[in-house]
């Protein structure tokens, strides 16, 4: 018996140590390459990330209905993915819980031939975040069955005799039911796998079974009045909060295996225990068929035949093998699954909101033929000064510098509203907003923008209610009670100079469409104030990217006025262009071409000449040597009409 027990300690240890590196390396990828702040941040493509406010009028809100109560959790929980460690640490916590009521169930059943399912659990649970999708108040309202499940089976299903259980199992159903909605419909499975394998309890079994329908029926329909959809399908992944939109049900294949998991982890245990006894019963004494008795009765802790095995090096080298084989699947499975490419498109666009404009660019080389990074690459090459030197190196097209809001780019609102911000368009920009607030929700990088916006408009009432819904979220809210403090003692925010810098350049004229055409309202904005860098810089970037080389060369004087010492490169080389096509003069006011560059176009030139001027066969030798020069792009890029 002593070294029973010493073996035993030994393998328990062993499977702490595996489990503990398991753990600490899911953190790390979670942390380190998935990066949750991204997922806070949604980049406009995750529309059912759930905003948080401090109070009870808040809270209340979610005591209505079944399932209130972990949404509630959740949407709290969530908040804290701001920060990548600390959101990190949320789902380690909750995949352990998964994986801990998995090895549970095995336990109770004392099957453990197959524990290896617990890990299981948690690499789905991975799989759904690193895929960046956002399915936290699903997989929470699981994580809460599963922990129900484990309560019923420790309790109910093997210390509390007659019928007592039944009366423990409604409680919980009902306690469960309102706290995780749909949820319960898994548990009560779970409850009757239990009972009729295990415990060979039909009626209790299918009393569980016919629990599942009766009791969202009167709580959801009849108690809480809620539809029958939302009665039974609440916080589950067959929910239409999911389905019904394209960019919320995308993955969801691996929510539902999550959620299938544990009845199969339970019907492999349960079955493959029942199936052990009966072959043991034929050939077993009679002193292990009542040994074999007891595993009903509560007792886990019976030895199986390869238990009375000394602890050797044999046991040590499966433990290797075994920990060598698991965290290989799992690294294959981190790898492969992990959206590199949207990964890149959140960093770009969370760069580019918190106005990190050397992280953008760095972050746009991983996608950057997107036509969503280079808009956003664009605008960093604006603020980092080299939009005129280096922004035909990345690929371009006349609508990366605004996007439409029409099929073409489908739902674009997000992407514009900064840079309108930006420009001056406050109207454009708010309707953008507004737009956002429909779609998105309340999120508080929303509701930031819109008081700013009403700020500057001088529309302090609105802007008071925007401040106020931020000074009740957790990390905004320092920021709006700043800006609420200002107002109250200078409510034209004179002290202000990013106020009165976008109040300088905001255009006051009303639009009678909200895409108006990009070169009006450039030059309105240039109207305004002919000191709008932004506005004279894109306007010259959209003369070049749509071939407009008559009105690009018609603003080059105007390049004084703006303090630059010497040509952008881009400039020149546009120049150059309209120079060789026309052969008309332009004047320079002082600026000096660079030798270099004229003698680029002429090379250009030649290699264009000797292949008979035929684009195509030169575009090999041609795009080795000049890909990042204007004079590429105007011989090979579209004009705009092309997507």
């Amino acid at each position: 018996m002593a070294d029973h027990a010493e073996r035993k300690s030994r393998l328990s240890f062993g499977e702490l140590i595996r489990g503990f590196i398991f753990f600490a390396l899911f953190y790390l990828y979670l942390w380190l390459q998935v990066e949750l702040r991204l997922i806070y941040h949604g980049a406009g493509m995750i529309t059912n990330f759930p905003s948080f406010y401090k109070g009870w009028a808040f809270f209340r809100g979610f005591l209505l209905y079944p399932g209130g109560f972990v949404e509630y959790v959740s949407a709290f929980l969530s908040q804290l993915f701001y920060y990548s460690w600390l959101g990190a640490l949320v789902v380690t916590a909750e995949a352990w819980i998964i994986y801990a009521c998995l090895g549970y169930l095995s336990k109770v059943a004392n099957w453990p031939r197959f524990r290896w399912l617990r890990f299981v659990g948690p690499i789905l649970l991975l799989v759904t975040f690193a895929r960046y999708t956002y399915f936290f108040p699903t997989t929470l309202a699981l994580t809460t069955a599963l922990i129900f499940v484990c309560f019923y089976l420790r309790i109910a299903l093997f210390r509390i005799a007659g019928y007592l259980h039944l009366l423990v199992y409604l409680a919980l159903s009902i306690a469960l039911y309102y706290i995780a909605g749909g949820a319960f419909l898994f548990f009560a499975v779970l409850c009757a796998i239990f009972e009729i394998i295990l415990k060979r309890r039909w009626y209790v079994g299918l009393l569980c079974l016919l629990s599942a329908v009766v009791i969202p029926y009167v709580a959801g329909i009849l108690v809480f009045g809620v539809s029958a959809i939302d009665a039974f399908s609440e916080l589950l992944p067959i929910s239409w909060k999911i389905l019904h939109y394209g960019t919320r049900r995308s993955d969801v294949t691996f929510v539902y295996a999550l959620y299938l998991l544990p009845v199969l982890a339970a019907l492999v245990f349960t079955i493959g225990r029942r199936i052990a006894e009966r072959a043991r019963s034929k050939t077993s004494t009679n002193q292990n068929v009542e040994q074999s008795a007891k595993v009903p009765n509560g007792s886990f802790d019976t030895p199986g035949q390869d238990e009375i095995i000394p602890y050797t090096k044999l046991h040590k080298l499966r433990w290797l093998v075994k920990s060598v084989i698991l965290f290989g699947i799992a690294c294959v499975v981190a790898f492969y699954v992990h959206d590199g490419q949207k990964k890149a498109l959140f960093e770009v666009d969370y760069y580019a909101c918190h106005r990190m404009w050397p992280q953008v660019l760095a972050a746009a080389r991983r996608a950057p033929k997107n036509f969503f990074v280079v808009h956003a690459v664009n605008r960093a090459l604006y603020f980092t000064g080299q939009l005129g030197n280096d922004m035909f190196r990345w690929p371009q097209h006349p609508d990366c510098l605004f996007f439409r809001t029409d099929a073409s780019y489908r739902w674009t609102y997000w992407q514009n509203f900064d840079v309108h911000i930006d420009i001056g368009l406050l109207n454009v920009a708010e309707n953008a907003l507004i737009e956002c607030l429909e779609g998105i929700g309340d999120r508080p990088l929303i509701l930031q923008r819109l008081a700013l916006i009403n700020m500057v408009k001088g529309n302090i009432g609105s802007a008071r209610v925007y401040l106020g819904a931020l000074s009740k979220t957790l990390f905004h809210a320092d920021w709006a009670r700043d800006y609420l403090d200002r107002l109250q003692s200078d409510p034209n925010l004179s002290t202000d100079g990013r106020i009165q810098y976008l109040r300088s350049i905001s255009l006051e004229k009303d639009f009678p469409t909200i895409n108006i055409p990009e070169e009006n309202a450039l030059s309105w904005l240039l109207e305004r104030n002919s000191q709008n860098h932004m506005a004279f810089e894109y306007l010259m970037a959209l003369y070049l990217l749509n071939k407009h080389l008559g009105k690009f060369v018609s603003n080059i004087d105007r390049l004084k006025d703006f303090g630059y010492l010497e040509l952008p490169r881009h400039y020149e080389e546009a120049t150059l262009v309209y120079v060789a096509g026309t052969g008309k003069r332009v004047y320079l006011r002082g600026y000096q071409t660079s030798p270099l560059l004229r003698q680029r176009i002429e090379d250009f030139s030649r290699i264009l000449h000797s292949y008979g001027d035929d684009k195509r066969a030169a575009h090999g030798e041609v795009v080795r040597k000049y890909r990042d020069t204007y004079f590429f792009y105007y011989m090979y890029a579209s004009s705009g009409a092309a997507k």
